[in-house]
C-alpha cells in the first residue's frame, strides 16, 4: 500500500469524523431550541377599533355595536349550573395599544367573602382571563410565556409571580364595572407583555397589528355561599379531567386572530 494511498485514506476519515461532530452538534442544537407548535382552537378573529372604548363599564362604545358575542359556556370545574345562577357571555376587541374585553355576567348571587384581594381570590365571585401574546403555547407555571390575571369587583388585577407568590397587575389592565340587579358589565383594556417580561423591572408592552395572533382564553368564578368557588366556567372546551390544572399549559388556550 502506498503512502499517498495511507494519506488519502486517512484523510477521508478524519473528513467523515469532523461532518459526523457537526452534524451531531447540530442536531443537539436543533433539538434543543425546538418546541411543538400549538394547535390552534377555538379560533376567533376580531375587530380592530377604529375610536378606542372608554373603560366605563358601558356597552355604548361603537366597536361594541358592531362585533358579536361569544359565550362562558364550559364548565372548567365544579356541579351542573342553570340559567337562572349563571349566564355569561363576552365580546373581543383591539388597537395597536390594547386588547379590548366586554363581559356580561348575569349572576343570582355575587359572593366577595375575602377582603384581601391577594388571599383565596379564586374563592369569590370574578373573572379570570388567559393571555399568551405570541400564541407559543406550552407550560407557562416558571415563565412569563404566558400570564393568567383574576380580576375582583374592586378592580383588584391578581397573578402569581415566578416564585408563586401572588402579586397586584393592575398596570397590566384596566377595568371598570357596573352593576344592575343581577347583571353586572365589566370592560377591560388589557396591555400585552411577550416571554421577555421581568417582574421588577420596566417592561414595554407590544404593540399590537392586523394578522397577529394571541392565546386568549376567559373564565369566570362563581360562588353562591361556599367556603370554595362553586363553580369555574370558561370560554375554551378543555378536554379530560384536572381542567384547573391544564390551564397551566397554553396550548389549552383559544386563538384570537387580529384583523382589521
Amino acid at each position: 500500500m502506498t503512502r499517498l494511498y495511507m494519506k488519502k485514506i486517512l484523510f477521508l476519515c478524519l473528513l467523515f469524523s469532523i461532518l459526523g461532530s457537526i452534524h451531531s452538534i447540530w442536531g443537539r442544537l436543533f433539538l434543543t431550541n425546538t418546541k411543538p407548535i400549538k394547535t390552534d382552537h377555538h379560533i376567533i378573529e376580531i375587530k380592530r377599533a377604529v375610536i378606542v372604548p372608554k373603560i366605563d363599564g358601558k356597552m355604548n362604545d361603537p366597536i361594541w355595536k358592531k362585533v358579536i358575542w361569544h359565550g362562558f359556556d364550559q364548565k372548567w370545574q365544579g356541579s351542573q349550573y342553570t340559567f337562572n345562577d349563571f349566564f355569561g357571555r363576552y365580546k373581543l376587541a383591539w388597537t395597536p395599544e390594547a386588547l379590548y374585553v366586554l363581559v356580561e355576567i348575569k349572576d343570582d348571587i355575587f359572593y366577595d367573602a375575602n377582603k384581601d384581594p391577594l388571599q383565596f381570590w379564586w374563592n369569590d365571585d370574578s373573572i379570570e382571563i388567559f393571555i399568551d401574546a405570541d400564541n407559543s403555547g406550552g407550560n407557562h407555571l416558571d415563565s412569563n410565556t404566558a400570564f393568567v390575571y383574576n380580576i375582583d369587583f374592586y378592580g383588584n388585577v391578581v397573578s402569581n409571580d415566578l416564585n408563586k407568590k401572588p402579586i397586584f397587575f393592575n398596570n397590566h389592565i384596566t377595568t371598570k364595572r357596573t352593576t344592575q340587579k343581577d347583571v353586572t358589565v365589566w370592560e377591560f383594556e388589557i396591555l400585552l407583555y411577550d416571554d421577555t417580561y421581568i417582574e421588577g423591572n420596566v417592561n414595554d408592552p407590544i404593540l399590537l397589528t392586523a394578522g397577529q395572533k394571541a392565546g386568549f382564553a376567559i373564565a369566570y368564578n362563581d360562588n353562591d355561599n361556599s367556603l370554595q368557588r362553586e363553580n369555574f366556567i370558561g370560554s375554551v372546551f378543555i378536554p379530560g379531567q384536572e381542567k384547573n390544572t391544564k390551564l397551566q399549559n397554553a396550548d389549552n388556550f383559544g386563538t384570537i386572530i387580529l384583523k382589521e
